[in-house]
């Protein structure tokens, strides 16, 4: 994924490290589930149009790094992997045929923290902001004499 993405009115780079464990924290990522799930992670981040760059599935909990757009929450994405992610678990793993109620695999809740440029670049940008526009406004008027 580039750098920088856009959408139709706005630029975004919004990259998140997100973590999350099974319920009770049993160590049931090893082997086969594991290669599975890692297939599994990867097309449902792209059913809500993000982009796991980098993945990691521990025998106890899972660690991602995701780009998600801005006209999505954080929320509704992680949500949508773990409760999909369940269900297709549940389907070829448990042998459930149907949506299964009252068994969970992954245990409530996720820790999540933002992935960004570093302040004291951000600060440097905002500060000399006004200065480059200025410079660029004189190139737009030097070009518009000759």
């Amino acid at each position: 994924m580039k750098s920088v993405c856009s959408l139709s009115h706005s630029k975004w780079e919004c990259k998140y490290h997100i973590t999350w464990i099974p319920k009770y924290r049993k160590k049931q990522l090893f082997g086969e589930l594991r290669q599975y799930l890692g297939v599994v992670l990867r097309d449902l981040a792209k059913d809500r149009e993000s982009e796991i760059l980098e993945g990691h599935l521990l025998p106890d909990h899972v660690h991602i790094l995701i780009a998600i757009p801005p006209k999505y929450s954080v929320a509704q994405v992680v949500g949508y992997i773990k409760g999909k992610s369940a269900i297709s678990i549940a389907r070829n793993y448990m042998g459930r045929r149907r949506n299964f109620t009252g068994q969970k695999f992954w245990a409530r809740g996720y820790h999540v923290s933002t992935v960004g440029r570093d302040e004291e670049v951000i600060r440097a940008y905002i500060q000399n902001q006004e200065k480059e526009d200025r410079r660029l406004e004189q190139l737009d008027l030097f070009s518009q004499v000759r």
